[in-house]
């Protein structure tokens, strides 16, 4: 199996301060440039058999790292090592010739991952149902569209199960049933023990197809950890690109509380009752309940807007909303004032457990005024009293009629 070892890996390019000074740095030996760190002292190993994601925002230096993970950049300091046969899907059609047909485009890029020829022929047949692109296999990959190129690509990486596969997020062009297909392919080598580095925007693949991910800022590795941790804090920086406010909180059960925001206005308290009246910390599937959230207001404020989410136990997103999106204007706010919002809904949900995040902001979204963002604002469980099995995490019972 697969092991991935990333021990001080740094990489700087060069800028020069105008067209000669590279000319005068040749003839003179003198230095004519300055350097530009793009990755600074990064250090992880991945396990064989280990999912990791890779997560940071645009120019973090994800890219940059895995190009010297797969050896086609060499880092300015560092190393790394890699152990059994690495695949690696970074750029759409990396290594495809325009005017060569997908066919001989498929044993050159084989070729490339390492396999012979016989091998790639005995492949072929697969790598044709895989990407089911039809009657293109033989045309110029030049009349391919994105997602043509990207089923294809994909179905060569993973002809043959890698020790190690690295997929950047060339994934999000397909379509979104290659989409579902890919992955099912991706659990599939995980559980016969191949090692996976992902790099993705989304939380959810990250946080289905990963036990781990690590947060790149500005060429530092700042966290590594559980997927949803990793992630509740990634999302707070993002909404805090000009501030320094994310704190995390250790709560009592080991979790990790992600809190962020500028501070004019703070959820007091988030509390969950049943249709009695009464405080609780469990609810039967598709009973009514009441979120009820307090709010102090620190300052004056011309508008506000509050959005709640549910995640399940992995810290998947399952159901969101806010009340710019429902409709209901809160303006007005007096410095000192405490705003009640109570919220009446039937709890269509599975058995699980389950948490609230909260966010208070301006307009739709909390990334243009982020006054708080809250993970695991509240937790409570679904249980299952009277209603028939189920499985999922959403109750929808339906009505079945039989005909014959």
């Amino acid at each position: 199996m697969g092991t991935l070892v990333v021990s001080n890996v740094s990489k700087a390019y060069k800028r020069y301060r105008s067209k000669w000074s590279r000319v005068v740095e040749w003839l003179t030996g003198k230095s004519g440039h300055e350097k530009k760190w793009i990755l600074r002292d990064v250090n992880f190993t991945i396990a064989p058999g280990e999912a990791v994601g890779l997560v940071g925002v645009n120019g973090a230096g994800k890219s940059t790292l895995l190009k010297i993970i797969t050896g086609t950049t060499q880092p300015t300091d560092g190393r790394v090592q890699s152990h059994g046969r690495v695949a690696a899907l970074l750029e759409l059609g990396m290594g495809f010739h325009p005017d060569f047909t997908g066919r001989q485009n498929v044993f050159m890029a084989g070729q490339l991952l390492g396999l012979r020829s016989d091998e790639i022929g005995r492949c072929m047949p697969t790598i044709e149902e895989f990407a089911e692109i039809g009657d293109y296999i033989d045309r110029p990959v030049r009349t391919y569209s994105s997602g043509m190129q990207m089923r294809l690509a994909f179905s060569v990486a993973t002809a043959v199960r890698p020790d190690v596969l690295i997929v950047d997020e060339a994934l999000s062009v397909g379509d979104a049933y290659f989409q579902h297909k890919s992955f099912n392919k991706i659990r599939d080598f995980r559980s016969q023990g191949t090692t996976l580095l992902i790099v993705s925007h989304d939380r959810a693949a990250i946080q289905s197809l990963c036990s781990r991910a690590i947060l790149l800022e500005n060429g530092h590795v700042i966290k590594d950890g559980p997927p949803e941790e990793v992630m509740d804090f990634y999302n707070a920086l993002i909404a805090e690109r000009e501030n320094s406010t994310v704190q995390v909180t250790r709560l009592e059960d080991g979790r990790a509380q992600t809190t962020s925001g500028t501070g004019e206005a703070r959820v007091h308290s988030v509390e969950l009752f049943n249709e009695r009246g009464d405080l609780v910390d469990y609810v039967n599937v598709g009973d009514r309940v009441r979120l009820r959230v307090t709010i102090d207001i620190k300052t004056d404020l011309s508008s506000l807007a509050f959005g709640y989410m549910f995640k399940d136990r992995l810290g998947q997103p399952i159901f969101g909303t806010n009340t710019h999106h429902m409709g209901l204007e809160i303006n007005e706010l007096r410095k000192g004032e405490k705003l009640v919002l109570i919220f009446d809904f039937a709890a269509n949900m599975g058995v699980g457990s389950y948490s609230v995040t909260t966010g208070l902001h301006q307009g739709a979204t909390h990334v243009a005024a982020n006054y708080e963002w809250r993970d695991l604002a509240l937790m409570f469980n679904v249980i299952n009293v009277n209603k028939g099995s189920f499985v999922g995490v959403s109750w929808l019972p339906p009505q079945v009629e039989m005909q014959r």
